[in-house]
């Protein structure tokens, strides 16, 4: 008899012997539930797997020793068995969460596609009383795996700390509901971080203690001293790091906290603060411009900000960084509901930029949001594309 790693188990005699009385006192039936019995508490799960799958054969009627493929049974008894076999494998990997494997676990779910068990366990892991190593195959398992991306994010950054969550963060998953909630918690952290170690330092210095309530912005505005001789107060690359993820939040607590730290950002020498990409160039001003729009505050002034930041779009379509700046901005009309500003934006920038590759909504998207599929006929029809024109002429007369 195996385990699920394939090694040996020493079996007491006795246990062979349990199972031929059973088998003589009352059957096959009665034999395998007793096995069955046998291997619910124990710790080989390949074992209890193989009799839940000897016990469907015999509840079907087909022999006890397989032979031959699955797609040899015949219908309805191929059907019946498929369906015991993926309730097998369900119950084994119940039972080692149950043993607290997760690890173990995941194997049988993950070949019926099932990752909402084990993606619950691993949303209650504690990771002070998890063993180190074991701790590491659940983070992999959460993140290069998929299972449960943003918990394994969080004790990422609970173990080791905000670098190492920055380097989880560039791998995870492109799509921003992943995404978004880890930025959150990012920023969250990073700024009670540096909030506490500027009131430490003003407390130090002997200076009035700040309110309980002072934000990181009201911190550093009434003490500029703070900043003398290059000083910082927290690690420079974490801070660019967390601010050119902000533009992700949703939350407007996370949002007023990234704000905070922008405004910190601006108030570094040139020795510790790092270039932008367009349309972020001035990367702490510019973040704060479009933070606050989402906030808004300042909208119309941050909608002329980010379109004076706009370049001719590239004729042939092939620079994809060229169209970042009409990306953004579309990206921001959007979220700010004023999808009809965004539409003839998009049709001007974004012709031929797969959808795939956009940061912002596209031209179809906006339309359909807004109402206005006769838009998306009249761009349709400008730029050439009869599949978006025809879909335009059909939602109308929907």
């Amino acid at each position: 008899m195996n385990d699920a790693n394939g090694s040996d188990r020493a079996v007491d005699d006795s246990a062979f012997e349990e199972l031929d009385h059973a088998l003589t006192d009352g059957g096959a039936t009665a034999a395998i539930d007793r096995l069955i019995a046998r291997l619910d508490h124990g710790e080989e799960p390949r074992a209890l797997l193989d009799a839940l799958l000897l016990k469907a054969r015999l509840d079907l009627g087909l022999p006890a020793i397989s032979s031959g493929a699955l797609s040899s049974l015949p219908e309805p008894t191929r059907t019946h068995y498929e369906d015991r076999y993926i309730e097998a494998l369900r119950t084994v990997g119940r039972k080692r969460l149950e043993a607290g494997d997760l690890i173990g676990a995941w194997p049988y779910f993950r070949t019926i596609g099932e990752k909402e068990p084990v993606a619950e366990a691993i949303e209650s892991v504690d990771p002070s009383s998890t063993d180190g190593q074991v701790l590491g195959q659940i983070m992999e398992l959460a993140l290069q795996h998929g299972v449960h991306p943003r918990r394994g994010f969080e004790l990422v950054l609970e173990t080791y700390g905000p670098c190492s969550a920055i380097t989880a963060f560039e791998h995870l998953p492109p799509d921003e509901a992943t995404r978004e909630p880890c930025a959150d918690r990012l920023v969250r952290y990073l700024h009670e971080q540096l909030r506490a170690t500027l009131r430490a330092e003003i407390e130090r210095s002997g200076r009035p203690k700040p309110a309980d309530e002072a934000t990181i912005a009201e911190l550093v505005e009434a003490n500029p001293w703070l900043f003398d001789d290059d000083a910082y107060h927290i690690d420079t690359s974490h801070l660019a790091a967390v601010v050119r993820m902000s533009p992700l939040l949703q939350d407007p607590e996370a949002i007023r906290q990234a704000v905070d730290l922008t405004e910190y950002g601006r108030r570094l020498s040139d020795r510790h603060r790092y270039e932008g990409d367009p349309p972020f160039e001035q990367l702490y001003e510019d973040h704060g411009v479009y933070l606050r729009a989402l906030l808004g505050e300042g909208v119309d002034e941050a909608i002329a900000h980010f379109r004076e930041k706009l370049v001719p779009a590239d004729p042939d379509g092939d620079d994809l960084a060229s169209t970042l700046p009409a990306q953004i901005l579309i990206r921001l009309l959007d979220r700010l509901g004023r999808q009809e500003e965004a539409i003839p934006l998009a049709a001007e920038s974004l012709q031929g930029v797969p959808e795939g590759l956009l940061l912002c909504p596209g031209l179809l998207q906006l339309c359909q949001q807004s109402g206005r599929p006769d838009l998306l006929a009249e761009y349709a029809r400008s730029g050439g594309d009869l599949v978006s024109y025809l879909a335009a002429r059909v939602s109308s007369s929907q």
